[in-house]
């Protein structure tokens, strides 16, 4: 029988007895008392009996249930308390069974559900390897553990993990990660069946993995470790009938050599692996001094860029370019230099790469295009100066939706049409840059833009794409002419290089130019335009002014 209908049987019984009760205790009053006052006083006791008992018996559900929803609250109470496994009270059971067991089943589903959260911020969803947040938390754990006994950090990157993505879909590249892990976990068990203590492996983010070591013996350890790794992966990778070759940079740092916390291992480790990647990649790098004292000055450098375009700490030097037709000087480049506070003029060598990295660099250039505008406009009102200057044009900026109406604008707002400007791309970004990048150049050069190639010679050229570039002037990369007085095989490429040049009717400038011999080469070659030190050094505008209205065609002449 249900609870529910026991209830009510149990209730309608107790009524039912109380009735008969009180109609006993009723007739015997009356056949036994004999005055009538005495008889309504029995009668009103009778059914004042028997109204207690109906009473009872319609509140003996109602009170279970307040009882059992008591129970019900002090249970839920309790979860306030971290108690999310005790069942569903005694109380509740009985009296309501089907809400005891929803309880039952919401605690169990809640403890599932935060199980669930806490394996997905321990551990990586792709490899099911540790997370960030785990193997710090295990390594600081390893580290304490090893008291002064020596550990090893790795710190990896895979070298074209981005190539099999852009090229098989990031689906792929996912199974690829898959097939890392678990080449890094054999090796790991490799190295814990020697007795030693089990290593952590974790993925970091994106295609970058960790290995601590918590028992090593020396850095010929750490390197031996690293040379596993690096051939590990450097093996092809079978992927949906693609065999992929992907190669890792290691960056390897030991304890406590490079650090005494987990945070600093870490950080060194990085930088060493950046090092490995610098140098062609599929190698390991071990953290040194030099490293350290390479990476610290970064760190100033990228703190201190922050605050030099604001602090207008930038200059721009002009460098004249010379006709070796005509002998004279036909325009100008704008060179950066950094007036550091402290260092003094500091080359863009010395701090262009870093910008790029740091996105710095769509700053500076703002500055350098505002800086070319103004310098432009000053001269027509003074009519001095040259015609057309040229600047440089990060890949960086190209990035930027808005750099090229943002270019537009700056010259536009100074007053200055695109006739007077060169704007020079690197090899590289020319070759790699999107359709949509070359028709905003293209529609650059058609408002009257000069467009030229920097530094060609360097990178890697396409020549079916050379053809279709809108350029109008290639310069050679210095690099190229350094040796043509004295090397024939220096001369023959050069003048392969102006014949190629030619052929895509481009003008050819020869950058870097230090003797005659070099230019009187050049010019019999067939190159139109030079700048170098041959006939001119960069210099501030004050200074270049100077030259250009004292210094007669037949000075500047290279000739």
């Amino acid at each position: 029988m249900k609870v529910g209908s026991a209830q009510k049987f149990s209730n309608m019984l107790l009524s039912g007895l109380a009735g008969v009760a009180s109609f006993v205790f009723s007739l015997y009053a009356f056949l036994t008392i004999k005055h009538l006052p005495e008889q309504v006083a029995a009668a009103v006791i009778a059914g004042a009996f028997c109204l207690i008992i109906c009473y009872v018996a319609a509140e003996r559900p109602n009170s279970e249930g307040a009882r059992a929803l008591a129970a019900l609250r002090d249970r839920l109470l309790a979860v306030e308390e971290g108690d999310l496994t005790s069942p569903a009270p005694e109380l509740v059971r009985r009296a309501m069974p089907k809400v005891a067991s929803a309880v039952d089943s919401l605690f169990a589903e809640v403890r599932s559900s935060i199980d669930n959260a806490h394996a997905l911020g321990m551990y990586d969803p792709v490899t099911s390897l540790p997370n960030r947040l785990n193997f710090r938390a295990e390594a600081e754990r390893l580290l304490a553990e090893s008291g002064t006994r020596q550990t090893v950090m790795l710190f990896l990157d895979l070298d074209r993990f981005k190539a099999v993505n852009d090229s098989l879909g990031h689906a792929r590249g996912d199974q690829l990660l898959v097939m890392v892990a678990n080449r890094l976990r054999v090796l790991i068990n490799g190295e814990a069946a020697n007795g030693a203590t089990r290593p952590l492996l974790a993925r970091l983010a994106g295609d970058e993995f960790t290995l601590f070591f918590p028992d090593a013996a020396g850095s010929g350890e750490a390197e031996r470790l690293a040379r596993r790794v690096v051939l590990a992966l450097g093996e092809p990778f079978e992927l949906q009938g693609h065999s992929v070759d992907i190669g890792a940079s290691v960056g390897v740092a030991m304890g406590p050599t490079h650090g005494r916390s987990v945070e600093e291992l870490m950080r060194a480790a990085d930088v060493a692996m950046y090092r490995a990647k610098a140098l062609g990649g599929h190698q390991h790098c071990l953290f040194n001094d030099t490293l350290a004292d390479e990476h610290r000055h970064r760190l100033e450098t990228e703190k201190a860029l922050v605050d030099a375009v604001q602090r207008d700490e930038f200059l721009l030097a002009l460098q004249p370019q010379l006709s070796l037709v005509t002998g004279a000087v036909t325009g100008c480049e704008a060179l950066l230099r950094w007036n550091h506070p402290t260092r003094g003029i500091v080359a863009p060598g010395d701090f262009i790469d870093i910008a790029e990295q740091t996105g710095t660099i769509n700053d500076i250039g703002d500055w350098v295009m505002a800086e070319v505008a103004a310098m432009i406009a000053s001269w027509d009102e003074t009519r001095t100066g040259m015609g057309r200057i040229a600047f440089n044009v990060s890949p960086r900026q190209l990035e930027r939706q808005d750099f090229f109406p943002r270019l537009r604008q700056i010259f536009g707002d100074a007053g200055i049409s695109l006739d007077r400007v060169e704007l020079e791309f690197t090899e590289t970004a020319a070759m790699e840059c999107s359709a949509g990048v070359l028709a905003e150049i293209a529609e650059l050069r058609r408002e009257g833009a000069t467009i030229a190639i920097d530094d060609f010679g360097t990178g890697y050229s396409n020549i079916a794409r050379l053809r279709q570039l809108p350029i109008d002037r290639v310069k050679l990369d210095p690099s190229l002419i350094h040796d043509i007085v004295d090397s024939e095989q220096a001369r023959n490429v050069v003048q392969s290089v102006i014949q190629l040049v030619r052929a895509v009717d481009c003008e050819l400038v020869a950058e870097a130019v230090e003797t005659v011999a070099q230019a009187d080469i050049l010019r019999a070659m067939g190159c139109e335009t030079i700048q170098g030190f041959v006939f001119a050094e960069p210099m501030m505008e004050t200074e270049f002014l100077a030259w250009t209205s004292h210094a007669g065609a037949s000075d500047r002449s290279a000739a």
